[in-house]
């Protein structure tokens, strides 16, 4: 609808996002994103062409904004001549503005206004709560259908324990942002992207009990068929499926055989799309 009202009226595509979730702040509640805000830009870019992603701070002073001042600073300041929401928007000052009263508004300022209406799938109406449950869950392959795309991870590959390489199986390790939802711990059939390059991955999300008792959340992925150093290098994780859930195992020997296991599970997996 966005590229499509743009065409139509000649002007440039853009979204605007917030960089938390707002309901921290108004409820006092932890809801985790999706997505960091740096992903979603590359999401809207990569899957939708839409190049001006504006990622607004969402603070005390944008959270006691009376929403006709919200509407009109943004219609000012971006030079606005549509806008499209969806048909649950709220925003403003105690969420008082709402879609349906941005639109008459819009036509008061002479600017046009689209309200989407709830999308279905199999009878269900998606949304991102729906999509945050399923993920943390473990039903990827359900969360992606809904998501209409895998869903993603993108850091910056760290150092680790290098026990993977002592094993034959060399792993790359990252970690969800803060504030970003984290998966069901347990190890996933995922795909790297690096340098162009993609890789099937075996990717656990966890806490390593068999090498680590720090409990803290790591993201580690056996790439197949890859050999090389990637520390420093940015990498996009795609999650497809949930293999099995996180275990400890008796000793390494024992993690290795899994890890293997799991690699050829990850291969048939994936065999089986084509």
């Amino acid at each position: 609808m966005i590229k499509l009202r743009a065409e139509q009226t000649g002007a440039e595509p853009a979204v605007l996002t917030f960089d938390v979730h707002p309901d921290n702040l108004v409820f006092k509640k932890n809801v985790p994103l999706i997505n960091s805000a740096e992903d979603r830009e590359h999401i809207l870019k990569r899957c939708f062409g839409i190049d001006d992603v504006v990622v607004l701070h969402f603070n005390q002073q944008v959270m006691h904004m009376d929403w006709k001042v919200f509407a009109d600073e943004l219609i000012d300041e971006m030079n606005l001549c549509w806008i499209v929401v969806g048909h649950d928007f709220c925003f403003g000052y105690k969420g008082k503005g709402t879609a349906d009263k941005l639109k008459k508004h819009c036509e008061e300022r002479g600017v046009g206004c689209d309200i989407v209406a709830p999308v279905c799938l199999d009878g269900v109406v998606v949304s991102s709560t729906l999509i945050r449950r399923l993920i943390e869950e473990g039903d990827i392959e359900k969360a992606n259908e809904y998501l209409g795309r895998p869903h993603t991870l993108t850091d910056t590959v760290r150092s680790g324990y290098h026990l993977g390489t002592q094993m034959g199986t060399p792993t790359i390790n990252m970690s969800f942002p803060h504030g970003v939802i984290v998966p069901k711990h347990g190890v996933y059939a995922a795909k790297a992207y690096i340098d162009g390059n993609e890789y099937m991955s075996v990717t656990n999300v966890g806490v390593r009990p068999t090498v680590s008792e720090s409990g803290g959340v790591n993201v580690e992925s056996y790439l197949l068929d890859f050999q090389g150093n990637l520390y420093g290098h940015t990498v996009r994780l795609d999650f497809y499926k949930f293999l099995r859930p996180e275990r400890k195992f008796d000793d390494i020997d024992m993690l290795a055989a899994q890890i293997k296991h799991d690699a050829q599970s990850t291969r048939d997996y994936f065999e089986s799309l084509k």
